[in-house]
């Protein structure tokens, strides 16, 4: 059945305190169906345990993903359609920062995946697209709408409309990624590197931030500066706060909690 195959490898690292999503399918690392689901199991998994703090999304193919296992779509009836993003969409809703690494093909469901990520990182080789025009159809899982408010409506348009690939540096000069990694080995190192980082600060403040950014955006300004003001006044109360000012004061590392 083309619905199921692959997997979404879940492991940790930084003890404990990073979580590695991996997909894994094959070179072209096609997303069936069944990965769809797993990648909602896997960070429903995530945001219950209390010792990650960030969660990386990677693939072990030759390329991120070339997209999703359009034979599949067929088998599938046109109703479970109207819920078809939010699966794939679950880092955007996850408290952790999540980053995506990517190198190579970043196509259809797999630059979806991505959009829906915090922070994106990339290799030169690595191309981007949502060609479902050339199905007859239109990208379903966010990437009409995260894709423009990333790189602006007329681009979005554009590559939406005609299918184009967006190239690596492209993508870097738009915003659509945060960085360019020499190969593979740099990106992982990068990646890891990042992760590491995030997960030394301090999980509420991290998890307000994305909340507050995300939230913001879509707001009038002024909407979005009140609700920075009130996650401000909130995180004044926590012991994080007290042990950064302290840390800074005493001049030595902070020790973040989360609480």
């Amino acid at each position: 059945m083309a619905l199921t195959g692959g997997d979404v490898l879940l492991d940790h690292g930084h003890e404990g305190r990073v979580a590695y999503l991996t997909l894994s399918h094959g070179p072209y690392t096609v997303i069936t169906w069944e990965m769809r689901a797993l990648v909602a199991e896997r960070f429903a998994a995530i945001d219950a345990d209390p010792n990650v703090r960030v969660v990386v999304i990677r693939s072990d193919g030759k390329h991120f993903t070339s997209g999703g296992d359009i034979a599949g779509f067929m088998e599938v009836d046109p109703i479970d359609f109207t819920d078809l993003g939010h699966n794939i969409t679950a880092a955007a809703r996850s408290t952790r920062p999540v980053i995506a690494a990517i190198d190579g093909y970043c196509f259809g469901v797999g630059l979806e995946l991505a959009l829906s990520c915090d922070i994106r990182l990339a290799t030169p080789r690595s191309q981007f697209a949502l060609p479902e025009m050339n199905l007859g159809m239109i990208p379903g899982s966010g990437g009409t709408q995260r894709l423009s408010r990333l790189i602006g409506l007329s681009r979005a348009k554009f590559h939406i409309l005609s299918a184009t690939r967006i190239a690596a540096q492209q993508a870097l000069d738009w915003g659509l990624v945060a960085g360019l990694h020499e190969d593979r080995a740099a990106l992982d190192s990068a990646t890891d590197e990042l992760a590491g980082k995030l997960a030394d600060f301090s999980p509420a403040a991290q998890r307000t931030a994305k909340e507050v950014l995300d939230k913001g955006i879509d707001g009038p300004l002024y909407t979005g500066i009140d609700l920075e003001r009130k996650a401000y006044a909130m995180l004044r109360s926590t012991h994080d706060f007290a042990e950064g000012v302290a840390a800074f004061t005493e001049k030595r590392k902070p020790n973040f909690t989360g609480r």
